[in-house]
């Protein structure tokens, strides 16, 4: 897919005075709703070679999910002012921003996505979905009875949207919620206390953004403070985790995990990983449904309206989380 220019007119906004502004998008403008007038608008999805206008670029989208150089290709706007994209993390993207560029997540965008699986995989894991589907391949019978969600204690680490998307629809299985976020408030720990939570908390959500202060913070000694059986469930990133430190309590068959990131990314064929008992593995998809679509090009399009009228733009992301 190649460029797709889109109708000019006088600006409202940012950018150059009597200039229509230069958008990039990941799809045909058709596919948005009530995109402004004064815009320049070219598709590219990544796949093809860029369009010849990104010297010129003010407003980038970058595909989803796309490889590495469709992130990478930020360094060669030198009129960029904007970078909207459309995953909740941006630890990707914020290497390439410059100072003076105004840099969007899609928050709001993944949470039903996200929350929907991080049910799906407790569930799965604690009643066992995975030997079902393995004694199902081998014509076994496998009754027997298994841990429910109902009456178990869920600690959130990390309660932003996603947290609370995932806490309401869980809050139906009968279980306890125990909220922890790097801010504490009503309701809401700090980490500071995941020390005396850790060792009450029968499931363990991570939902915290990659920083330097999460990168390892499930370490060997987050996980020695958890009780034998515990689940940890890995939404954020796979960093978050000490891969070798959860190898080591998986193998001793103590903690079971499930896990939508990994680090590595993708998960090399050969990993340990792989093979490891009481894991459940997803490929990176929690946010990644049919639900995304429509809530991405609705965020898109408000914030070029947005743009285009000079207001400011929501989802802006500070230098630090």
């Amino acid at each position: 897919m190649g460029a797709a220019a889109s109708g000019t007119g006088e600006p409202g906004g940012p950018g150059e005075t009597g200039t229509a502004r230069r958008v990039w998008l990941p799809e045909p403008p058709e596919v948005y709703d009530d995109l402004p007038a004064g815009l320049a608008i070219d598709v590219y999805d990544g796949l093809a070679e860029p369009p010849d206008t990104i010297g010129d670029v003010a407003f980038y989208v970058p595909p989803y999910m796309g490889a590495p150089h469709t992130v990478e290709i930020i360094a060669d706007m030198p009129r960029l002012e904007v970078v909207q994209t459309l995953t909740a993390g941006v630890e990707n993207v914020r290497p390439f921003v410059g100072p003076d560029v105004t840099l969007c997540n899609a928050r709001g965008v993944h949470d039903a996505s996200t929350a929907e699986l991080g049910v799906g995989l407790i569930i799965a894991s604690l009643r066992g979905f995975p030997d079902f589907v393995r004694a199902q391949d081998e014509h076994r019978w496998a009754a027997g009875r298994r841990p429910a969600l109902a009456d178990r204690r869920v600690l959130l680490v990390g309660y932003g949207a996603i947290g609370r998307a995932l806490e309401r629809r869980l809050e139906p299985f009968e279980c306890e919620i125990v909220r922890v976020s790097r801010t504490p408030a009503e309701g809401v720990a700090g980490m500071d206390r995941l020390p005396e939570l850790l060792p009450t908390a029968d499931v363990v959500v991570l939902l915290v953004p990659l920083t330097e202060q999460t990168h390892g913070l499930v370490d060997a000694k987050f996980l020695s403070q958890l009780g034998d059986g515990a689940l940890v469930v890995n939404l954020a990133r796979g960093p978050v985790v000490d891969t070798d430190a959860l190898l080591a309590e998986l193998t001793a068959r103590r903690l079971r995990a499930a896990l939508d990131v990994t680090d590595p990314e993708p998960l090399p064929a050969g990993h340990p990983l792989w093979d490891a008992p009481g894991l459940l593995l997803s490929p990176h998809v929690g946010g990644n449904t049919s639900a995304f679509v429509p809530r991405g090009r609705r965020l898109v399009s408000a914030q070029l309206r947005r743009y285009a009228a000079g207001e400011p733009l929501v989802n802006t992301v500070a230098g630090a989380y």
